[in-house]
């Protein structure tokens, strides 16, 4: 099914065209790397070259043949000087580089809300953990579920590495799954209990649990549409937060879970229950989750509103929901027979959808890329080099054996041409008033950067 959903999307470039490259001119062939050569102005002429008395050779210590053999040689370079030219320098483009235009004042002031519930939050949950399960069994667990929580933040990190997304987005994605998700989830199930009673077992763990927790997990991932729209445009960004949000909470279930093992079986069942949480199944809350996001994706893509995202992300969050109830009632059957057949074999398809996805996404940035180098801006073959895996590692591996190691401006190279590629199709669109904005100024930043790769 995910094969299927990654090919939405415009693919046909629309009649918006990308600004003329500044300063093309206009005759002239390009060099041999590509670039435009500049015309020499109507009657100009080189300078002459400039004469040396005998007395500037012999300070220099410079002996061109012709010179050797003029008279007075012997007696005016008794004792030449050895001369070493100067290193030359590449220049820093950093200062010169213009920044983005900051996001929108009303997303800045609803994230910073949002951080600030979640640090109330926190602070209840830290009182809740140390109550109920005593600040020893609470440490353990903490340290315990650091292990699957790096392992899925690796693999997600991973995926994330065609198109980076902001640290502060990334953090407030753990951070509302560990800490919102978590607590809203406990606050529901006390005022289920308070109005209808303890339920049975597997009802709250089959039904109860999964429809509970992956409706706030997902509602962690449509405020981040909300609040950063320009940073969640295609179904890449869609898995990303949702399978960040999905290990933020198995984070804080896992040090519930783990701390639970210790105090009532000891070292051996938390052994147990080690392996079946942290090496079993590290992945299984961040997948649950990341159907959610990838249905916003798709909707984000094709710059669907925020009712139709809606829309979306609960169709969405259905499949996660299912698949999160089918997951915890294999704990009441043959739970090993259920893992391989059907764990096994979904983990799989994911995996299989996140690679079909990421091609897309090379195949979008390549034809938005195409775009501008059609107007000049890049030569095809630096299209090739920033928009396909193989290109980049190319890139990459030519740029450190430049002088002084320039792999991090080639990785700046890369990231800017990679925004540029989604700000021009949120410009192709025309629902992001920002675009022409980011891309100008994405424009300049990846021309100085190119400059700085070429320089001697």
């Amino acid at each position: 099914m995910l094969l299927a959903m990654s090919s939405g999307g415009p693919s046909q470039p629309s009649p918006y065209t990308p600004p003329p490259y500044q300063g093309q001119p206009s005759a002239g062939s390009p060099d041999p790397q590509g670039y435009p050569q500049q015309q020499a102005p109507a009657g100009y002429r080189p300078p002459a070259p400039q004469q040396y008395s005998a007395q500037q050779y012999a300070r220099s210590g410079y002996t061109p043949a012709q010179f050797a053999q003029g008279p007075g040689y012997e007696s005016v370079l008794a004792q030449p000087t050895p001369y070493s030219p100067p290193a030359p320098v590449a220049p820093a483009p950093a200062p010169g580089l213009p920044a983005l235009p900051p996001a929108r004042r009303g997303g800045r002031i609803a994230l910073g809300v949002l951080f600030g519930f979640l640090g109330l939050l926190m602070l209840a949950l830290v009182a809740y953990f140390g109550l109920f399960l005593g600040p020893l069994a609470s440490i353990v667990g903490l340290v315990l579920a650091l292990v699957p929580l790096a392992i899925v933040f690796f693999v997600v990190r991973m995926i994330d590495r065609w198109e980076p997304e902001p640290r502060t987005l990334v953090f407030f994605a753990v951070a509302w799954g560990a800490i919102a998700a978590v607590g809203l989830t406990l606050l529901v199930d006390l005022g289920l209990s308070f109005l209808f009673g303890p339920r049975g077992e597997v009802s709250s763990a089959v039904i109860q649990a999964p429809i509970v927790e992956e409706f706030w997990k997902g509602v962690g991932v449509f405020l981040i549409f909300l609040i950063a729209r320009r940073s969640f445009d295609g179904p890449v960004d869609g898995v990303v937060y949702g399978a960040l949000v999905g290990a933020g909470f198995a984070f804080t279930e896992n040090i519930q879970y783990f701390a639970i093992s210790l105090i009532e079986g000891g070292s051996g069942q938390l052994t147990v229950t080690f392996i079946l949480r942290a090496v079993m199944s590290p992945f299984a809350h961040a997948m649950f989750t990341a159907l959610t996001g990838l249905a916003i994706g798709l909707a984000a893509r094709r710059q669907a509103s925020p009712g139709t995202a809606l829309g979306a992300g609960l169709l969405g969050m259905l499949g996660a929901m299912v698949l999160h109830g089918l997951w915890n009632g294999s704990s009441f059957a043959n739970f090993f027979l259920l893992y391989f057949v059907l764990q096994v074999p979904l983990f799989i398809g994911f995996i299989l959808g996140i690679i079909a996805l990421r091609r897309e996404e090379a195949r979008l940035t390549k034809a938005r890329l195409g775009d501008y180098a059609a107007a000049g801006w890049f030569t095809p073959e630096e299209v090739t080099m920033l928009a396909t895996p193989a290109g980049r590692k190319t890139g990459l591996r030519w740029a450190s054996q430049l002088r002084g190691d320039r792999r991090p401006l080639m990785r700046e190279f890369i990231k800017d041409a990679t925004m540029l590629a989604s700000v021009r199709q949120r410009a192709i669109t025309g629902r992001d008033p920002l675009a022409p904005a980011d891309e100008q100024a994405l424009l300049a930043r990846t021309r100085a950067t190119r400059a700085a790769l070429l320089a001697y």
